[in-house]
């Protein structure tokens, strides 16, 4: 488990089975749902060679398993932190769901197998069910209901003209001070409500919280709604200036990748506008990577890991190779020696098996099983709690190698 990554999906389909393995195994990655929304779109295409189940299917096979967390949706996220709930901004993933329990002294959150995920382990078993397709409707229909007229309205309102921009970071910079400045704050409110596509129904109760603040400015009130805002004046400044082309369709859909670079610290793509524009949207301790070089540096991992004995190979990932290979000059390594420190001492370490813990499995079986607690009952922050388990199905063969030890006993109906 490496660096905590956001990928998109032309990264994913450029890869090879074995290829998905390595970045899988050293990488943790972001699914972010512009991700699920592009691969779900695949199942209204075809092409002349495969079908659009094939299409999915061969995109679903190379779906991390053993290390991929789905994020909440950036709607979901915008309306919690405009109504004063946190949220972090500083490469933490934000999952959606999960019950709160308490068993012994371990207290905390459980995240069951969550509905993006279960599709995918579906569809690798080329089980596509209606509902998903509903499912990619939302999400799409939802993105495209933009009022570009009230987009219009906001932008005057606020003196945002981008038809004069020169460059993309000259964009960048105009977005920054709209969304940052101090006057015309109900402006900014209304605009962001837009942009979120905001139930008219909550529009009270975010005023009323706001007020109840005394009206801060929308990047201190509201972080992660205001980065939103950000980043589409960004995008819109950049259509006006012709920066960013208005006749790729496919653009509008990869900028909201943006929206979710703050729970990463990598951001791996093959998609030239995220090569332009995700930079200007990074934190300082962020990294993005261009996808062909990952790719490149994969495919030599699993040369090189192809070489070791079988016996080696069979005992599992996590045996044979828990680091990146150091002697090596790679993107990878580059990414690792930033994110990861002290990995470097650690690979040189041989690998010690270690032993059962049957009172440990015990004690987390009964965690994970435990009931979820009523709101009434809950004595202590959940986002302070002292475990968290994530429920995973993996897969213990993918492509040539075993994820799982070869034999590690398993029940027949976890088998894949």
């Amino acid at each position: 488990m490496g660096p905590i990554t956001l990928f998109d999906k032309s990264f994913l389909q450029s890869l090879s089975v074995d290829e998905s393995v390595w970045f899988d195994n050293f990488f943790y990655s972001v699914v972010c749902p512009m991700f699920y929304v592009e691969t779900l779109a695949d199942l209204s295409k075809s092409t002349s060679n495969r079908s659009p189940f094939q299409e999915v299917g061969i995109i679903a096979d190379k779906f991390p398993e053993m290390h991929g967390t789905p994020t909440a949706y950036h709607r979901g996220l915008s309306i919690a932190d405009l109504m004063g709930d946190t949220v972090p901004m500083t490469g933490q993933i934000p999952l959606s769901g999960g019950r709160v329990v308490k068993s012994g002294n371990r207290k905390g959150v459980v995240y069951d197998q969550l509905p993006e995920a279960e599709a995918f382990l579906r569809w690798q078993k080329r089980e596509f069910l209606d509902v998903e397709r509903l499912f990619a409707h939302k999400w799409r229909e939802d993105l495209r209901s933009l009022d570009l007229d009230a987009v219009g309205d906001g932008f005057r309102s606020l003196g945002i003209n981008g038809k004069n921009c020169k460059s993309l970071a000259e964009a960048k910079s105009i977005a920054d001070a709209f969304v940052n400045g101090s006057d015309k704050q109900f402006e900014r409110m209304k605009l962001a409500a837009v942009f979120l596509n905001i139930p008219k129904y909550l529009h009270r109760p975010i005023l009323e919280r706001w007020s109840s603040v005394n009206y801060p400015p929308l990047a201190r009130y509201a972080p992660y709604a205001a980065y939103i805002l950000t980043v589409e004046i960004f995008f819109q400044i950049s259509l006006a200036a012709n920066l960013i082309s208005s006749q790729r369709p496919s653009n509008r859909s990869d900028i909201l990748y943006l929206y979710y670079l703050p729970f990463c610290m990598v951001f791996i793509s093959s998609d030239r506008l995220h090569r332009r524009c995700a930079p200007l949207f990074l934190r300082k301790d962020q990294d993005f990577g261009w996808g062909e070089d990952l790719k490149r540096d994969l495919a030599d991992l699993n040369q090189h890991y192809q070489q070791l004995p079988s016996e080696e190979k069979e005992a599992g990932l996590s045996a044979c190779a828990r680091y990146p290979v150091p002697d090596t000059n790679s993107l990878l390594n580059s990414l690792w020696d930033r994110h990861i420190p002290n990995w470097r001492e650690k690979a040189v370490e041989p690998y010690v098996k270690p032993p059962p813990n049957p009172e440990l499995v015990q004690e987390y079986t009964k965690f994970v099983k435990s009931h979820a607690l009523s709101p009434r009952d809950i004595d202590f922050d959940p986002m302070d709690s002292n475990a968290m388990a994530i429920e995973r199905r993996v897969s213990k063969r993918k492509g040539s190698w075993w994820q799982l030890p070869k034999d590690l006993k398993i029940q027949e109906d976890d088998e894949s």
